[in-house]
């Protein structure tokens, strides 16, 4: 599958995604939030994919958020343009969101804007100790997209995120672990191999019980003690009767290491 702004592969249950273009900080434009759209479909509807990645190409930027120069250039329709941008990035993260197989975004770079949005809505992000995150929408006289608003709060809490994106701090790995951002910090030249060895186990793991627990946590903040405890007797009886739930169970009991299919 060819995409002209994104790097695309499945290969061994794991699909790669790689924004690609370095040349413009891997910088999102209309072109690329298509393509990410059509690819979450994919990644969403392909039974084959257990989990997926969420990387930049090159050494120095992960993604460097909208690309204001495409924005610039459409003058008085911008506001039109950027509506479109928006439903097909949305989009996008909506799929990616709520799609069985986990998420992993893997930071290699900087991550500003748009791209400090993509870590807020992965299932699991992980760094290189060469990158770095700001907010950096308020430093252009916009406001914050790509779900940022949403996940993020939940994440580091209102204030901290205020003060992100208010002040355009940036944060360094080790601060972006302390505040529960990223959940690991590796050295640069290793984090593609560490990345692959979580998606790797991820892989392997139950992967409907993977898309019903995400289900659970999205609506954990909009719910009631009694309705979440309902939405996870269904999750958990839905789970008892899948092939990976009657696989661990048995071999919980019969003390072996379960075969998951994501089945």
């Amino acid at each position: 599958m060819k995409y002209k702004t994104v790097i695309f592969k499945i290969k061994d249950n794991i699909a790669i995604i790689k924004l690609n273009r370095p040349d413009h900080y891997n910088s999102l434009n209309e072109l690329m939030a298509r393509e990410l759209l059509e690819i979450s479909y994919e990644c969403d509807t392909n039974k084959s994919v257990r989990c997926v990645i969420l990387t930049g190409q090159g050494e120095k930027v992960f993604c460097s958020g909208g690309d204001l120069k495409s924005f610039h250039g459409q003058r008085e329709n911008v506001a039109r343009h950027l509506k479109e941008v928006t439903h097909y990035l949305h989009g996008a993260i909506t799929r990616f969101s709520r799609m069985n197989p986990p998420l992993i975004v893997s930071v290699n770079g900087v991550a500003a804007g748009a791209g400090l949005s993509f870590v807020g809505f992965a299932d699991i992000a992980v760094c290189s100790e060469k990158a770095s995150f700001v907010s950096a929408y308020s430093k252009a006289g916009l406001t914050p997209d790509g779900s940022s608003s949403y996940f993020l709060p939940r994440i580091i809490g209102s204030r901290r995120y205020l003060e992100l994106v208010m002040t355009n701090k940036i944060l360094s790995p080790e601060e972006a672990l302390q505040w529960g951002l990223i959940n690991q910090i590796f050295k640069h030249e290793f984090l593609n191999k560490k990345t692959l060895e979580i998606a790797v186990q991820l892989s392997k793991g139950p992967t409907l019980a993977f898309g019903r627990t995400k289900q659970l946590v999205h609506n954990t903040f909009d719910s009631t003690l009694e309705g979440q405890m309902e939405l996870e007797t269904e999750m958990i009886s839905k789970s008892s009767e899948t092939f990976d739930g009657k696989e661990g169970v048995k071999a919980f009991v019969n003390k072996e290491k379960p075969n998951f299919l994501g089945k």
